[in-house]
């Protein structure tokens, strides 16, 4: 790597024409001036100059590093100046979350790209290991899980919360003993499927009933498809509120009403110590506004 401070002593050098100038402008000795010259001719492997009396001509390797002296410089430049460059309504937003609430905030972000075309936004439906991998690993800036995160890797703030809900055929008798009833119509599984019958049943009634011991009617891994077979009258699932809100056949289904207000935290979740870009504002204040009102 070359010395940023020979190059810039090699740059002024050209631009003065003189090493005794070039001393000048830089505060240095003219022995100093010479000096860096010498380290960088050794640095590059190549003579950069051709001495003469008390002049020089730049060689064709001069030539070229004085070049690559001003390029740098340039793109220095604006890098600096892009440092100092936070724009509110411009940039590449990269956000986690689950199929549930991509399926709830794409729309909605996408009406904000919309207002502001420089935003780039940049959505991935994903579980919450794999959130919190991918911001780990600067994949991800921003993401949404239901899992409290670990305060050693990660900052995070409750930014809303999910309610779960037991879904049904809307032509189901429910006048069946709960258990009995979710027997008998079998359950349709999905990658959450666990996570959200755990909570749900530890805040209801079901805390003893064994959904491994539930017949599966069908499974599905794509979160907009969970209801399709509930709606033709096929088994029970356990998916969030939203999800049935969102259903385009959702006069087709039922809320069970074992358990009212059954939520989880959502929590807003991103790097520790690292400071978010102006244009997360708006993208976070979208999302705050969307889960409210799906609450």
């Amino acid at each position: 790597m070359l010395n940023p401070i020979w190059l810039n002593t090699f740059k002024t050098l050209v631009e003065t024409g003189h090493f005794t100038r070039t001393a000048e402008v830089l505060n240095m000795t003219q022995p100093g001036v010479s000096q860096h010259v010498n380290k960088l001719e050794s640095a590059c492997g190549y003579p950069l100059i051709r001495r003469f009396n008390k002049q020089f001509e730049l060689t064709v390797y001069g030539r070229k590093v004085y070049q690559f002296a001003l390029k740098r410089i340039e793109e220095e430049a604006v890098l600096l100046q892009d440092l100092g460059r936070d724009e509110p309504f411009s940039g590449r937003c990269t956000i986690g979350c689950s199929g549930t609430f991509a399926w709830l905030l794409y729309p909605q972000l996408l009406s904000l790209q919309s207002e502001y075309p420089n935003l780039s936004i940049e959505l991935e439906a994903t579980p919450n290991h794999r959130v919190f991998e991918q911001i780990q690993h600067g994949i991800l800036d921003i993401g949404l899980v239901t899992k409290l995160p670990n305060s050693k890797y990660f900052d995070s703030r409750v930014i809303g919360t999910e309610s779960l809900v037991f879904v049904v055929p809307a032509s189901v008798n429910t006048e069946l003993p709960f258990d009995q009833l979710l027997a008998k119509l079998g359950v349709i599984r999905h990658p959450d499927l666990a996570h959200y019958f755990q909570t749900y049943a530890a805040k209801s009634d079901l805390s003893k009933f064994d959904l491994d011991g539930v017949s599966t009617q069908s499974y599905i891994n794509q979160i907009h498809q969970i209801l399709v077979p509930i709606s033709k009258g096929i088994g029970f699932t356990v998916v969030p509120k939203c999800c049935v809100s969102l259903f385009p056949d959702r006069d087709k289904l039922k809320v069970l009403d074992i358990k009212k207000n059954v939520k989880e935290p959502v929590y807003l979740v991103y790097k520790r110590h690292s400071q978010l870009a102006r244009r997360y504002d708006q993208v976070v204040k979208v999302i705050e506004k969307t889960l409210k009102q799906c609450e």
